[in-house]
């Protein structure tokens, strides 16, 4: 199981909330039971692109036959390296 730090909407209000991935029973979203008690319980939900993510990155493993917590780790280190600034070449003022 593994854990990702998620943006999610507290009426109009956007806080950081842990989520857990491990792999869900078939037929279900990866976030399904936690998308419910986080609405239920804490007035939150997790925006619509990340259960999408999440959503398509199951459909991929489960096609690829990969394992899904692994796959959703990658993605989000190479989502974090598409968001670092380019490094400064040496010898280049800054």
């Amino acid at each position: 199981m593994k854990k990702f730090t998620i943006p999610c909407d507290f009426g109009g209000t956007k806080a950081p909330f842990d989520v857990y991935i491990g792999n869900p029973k078939a037929g279900n979203h990866p976030l399904q039971n936690q998308a419910h008690w986080l609405s239920s319980e804490r007035g939150g939900t997790i925006p619509g692109e990340v259960m999408e993510s999440f959503s398509k990155l199951l459909a991929l493993a489960e096609k690829n036959n990969v394992s899904f917590e692994d796959l959703c780790v990658y993605a989000l280190e190479a989502a974090n390296k598409e968001n670092e600034p380019a490094a400064t070449p040496p010898g280049k003022p800054t």
